[in-house]
């Protein structure tokens, strides 16, 4: 076992309520439940000897290690090769398909021997809270209890347990064709009966019941384009990242992965940010999953009408799966950090910003959802209509921006942009369905924004938009104004935008967000390239007409994703990954960015062959 394995080196494995990161060695290191914002139980990703994990391999270090996803679900499969013998371990969690908040969480992991003869070791070392609770164990027919403040977990296995402190060990040799297995559940509500003891048939008949369950809903996605692969990879790592009972997803599974090795850019993303989740809905629609983008919608639409946001301000950038708002932000002093990439976090300070973009992807999402948004009613209408009186007249505010940057507040472009979007999309919501709006309000208020954007926002210089009025900065995230109309993408203002980002921040087809030596942003270091924003410039790129880079750049982009298609946020110099992991804001792109690169290639295809009509 790796003391710290790569950021990459990990599948997810999930129930729709919270997830588990196991990496191709066999171990489970990364377990938070009973949801994805809870304190871990598993945590050796963030210290090695002090956070606990959950070791289920063949004791010969020195075998080949293979991992894959069973085909278009979320079942994890590591597979083990050594001239002795070929041996697999699945790793599977039940999705509860009530969508009600459960109680149990049910990590499954199987073993079989495949080839010759295979010694699988197993090592079960829970630390809750964080590895902040003591916690007793129970060993007896064959359950190993754990008992902490607020939770109880069971270790059940066909292998044979015996007690290693407070942990719980053993092993097993199977022989071709043979199965073990080890279960284990937690369980946040006292006086549960442990559940069943787990046999070779009911492990199997519980993998099969997942594998249908993930084929099934893949085989509801509409996508037809060029890497449907890719494409569905994503789009089940958006849904294991959604938290079921409410639709709201998560950034990332994890909390303090670091954006720069020894650096101190390590942040909780265990929340839902409104931003993230609004640039789902589009990509949800265009895949066919209509459920899912409604139920975010009613998630959003909540917000609106909580007006709870810390601050006094109509939304907070981010909130808990549950809408709560309360992410206080706190130091993890006892945890070494990955590699050493201290601090480490929890909960996030970054909460409390303001930041006016989110009201453009807010709308955004309200105004792609059409129908969906409407099923809201008069009350939920009012509700947002409130909020875009108040913005009309609060949009012309510093900020911190979209990046969250603790460097103090400036007069951020994209700020300006997303604000115009919250107005223009208002607008078309209220003109299409017939809806009570102070139309000339807003209008004002609009066409304002977008004035001062093109005069101030305007470097002659750079002969670009920038980061922020009177500075010269770059900044990657304006990559999504064609894609949200602010200006069209063939126009000269924007191509000469997009010609100034590709000098100053794209790399070997990869992209930096920005430069933080020229715009400080409070924070030590520097960090990768921002993976979203290489796929937001395969969409521009794509949406400009300049699809033979647009492909070349998407198609290279999936060199960069893990060995079982998954990203993090960020690229290191050497290719490795950084950041949070997965992330959905990168697998999120992944899918805006081949859907309209397929559209674009489609219509060339469509013109080529017209072209070659007309000439004969």
């Amino acid at each position: 076992m790796d003391r710290y394995p790569p950021i990459a080196d990990h599948g997810l494995v999930g129930d729709l309520q919270t997830a588990a990161l196991v990496s191709s060695q066999g171990v489970v290191d990364w377990f938070a439940a009973p949801r994805f914002d809870s304190p871990s139980i598993f945590a050796a990703l963030l210290d090695h000897d002090r956070g606990g994990h959950f070791l289920f391999a063949p004791q010969d270090r020195g075998a080949t290690c293979k991992q894959l996803y069973y085909p278009d679900t979320a079942v994890l499969v590591t597979r083990f090769l050594s001239p002795d013998g070929a041996g697999e371990i699945f790793d599977c969690m039940p999705p509860d398909r009530t969508g009600r908040v459960t109680d149990r969480h049910t990590l499954i992991r199987g073993a079989r021997a495949v080839r010759g003869s295979v010694r699988f070791a197993l090592e079960c070392r829970p630390r809750f809270d964080y590895a902040r609770a003591d916690h007793e164990v129970d060993l007896r027919d064959g359950t190993a209890t754990f008992r902490a403040p607020g939770v109880t977990a069971y270790l059940q296995s066909t292998i044979p347990l015996q007690l290693d402190g407070r942990d719980v060990r053993g092993a097993v040799t199977l022989n071709a064709g043979e199965v073990a297995a080890a279960v284990f559940t937690v369980d946040t509500v006292d006086g549960l009966q442990p559940p069943d003891p787990p046999t070779p048939d009911s492990v199997t008949r519980r993998f099969w019941d997942v594998v249908e369950f993930w084929q099934r809903w893949v085989g509801a996605s509409r996508y037809r384009g060029r890497w449907p692969g890719a494409v569905h990879r994503s789009a089940i790592t958006l849904k294991l990242l959604t938290y079921a009972p409410t639709g709201a997803p998560v950034a990332a599974a994890t909390m303090g992965l670091p954006e720069r090795i020894g650096g101190e850019r390590n942040w909780d993303y265990r929340y839902t940010w409104i931003r993230d989740g609004s640039l789902s809905v589009r990509a949800l629609l265009d895949l066919g999953y209509v459920e899912e983008a409604a139920q975010f919608t009613r998630w959003l639409g909540d917000r609106f009408r909580a007006h709870d946001a810390v601050g006094g301000e109509p939304l907070q950038i981010m909130y808990r799966v549950d809408g709560d708002h309360r992410l206080p932000e706190e130091e993890l002093t006892h945890f070494e950090g990955y590699r050493g990439s201290y601090p480490v976090r929890v909960g996030n300070g970054a909460a409390d910003q303001l930041q006016l973009d989110i009201y453009g992807e807010a709308l955004y999402a309200l105004a792609e959802g059409g129908d969906i948004t409407m099923r809201a009613g008069y009350h939920g209408w009012k509700n947002v209509a409130r909020t875009l009186d108040w913005l009309a007249d609060s949009w012309d505010r510093p900020d911190e921006g979209v990046w969250e940057t603790r460097g103090g507040r400036k007069d951020f472009t994209f700020s300006r942009v997303m604000s115009w979007v919250a107005l223009d999309r208002g607008l078309r919501l209220a003109t299409e369905y017939s809806r009570p709006a102070d139309i000339a309000r807003w209008t004002a208020s609009r066409d304002a924004i977008l004035e001062q954007v093109m005069e101030r926002g305007w470097n002659e210089r750079q002969q670009a938009l920038v980061q922020h009025y009177g500075g010269e900065v770059l900044d990657a995230v304006l990559l999504l104004i064609p894609r949200v109309g602010f200006l069209t993408p063939r126009t000269e203002s924007w191509l000469s935008t997009l010609d100034a980002i590709e000098q100053s921040l794209v790399s070997d087809s990869l992209v930096y967000r920005y430069d933080p030596e020229a715009s400080p942003d409070g924070l030590r270091g520097c960090e990768g390239t921002f993976s979203l924003c290489t796929f937001l410039y395969v969409d521009a790129l794509a949406r400009a007409g300049r699809l033979r880079p647009a492909r070349y750049a998407f198609e290279k982009m999936q060199t960069y994703a893990n060995h079982v298609g998954l990203f993090a946020e960020e690229i290191g110099p050497s290719g490795e990954q950084l950041g949070n992991f997965p992330q959905a804001f990168t697998h999120l792109s992944l899918i805006m960015a081949a859907t309209t690169l397929d559209d674009a290639l489609d219509r060339q295809r469509i013109e080529t062959s017209a072209a070659r009509s007309d000439e004969r």
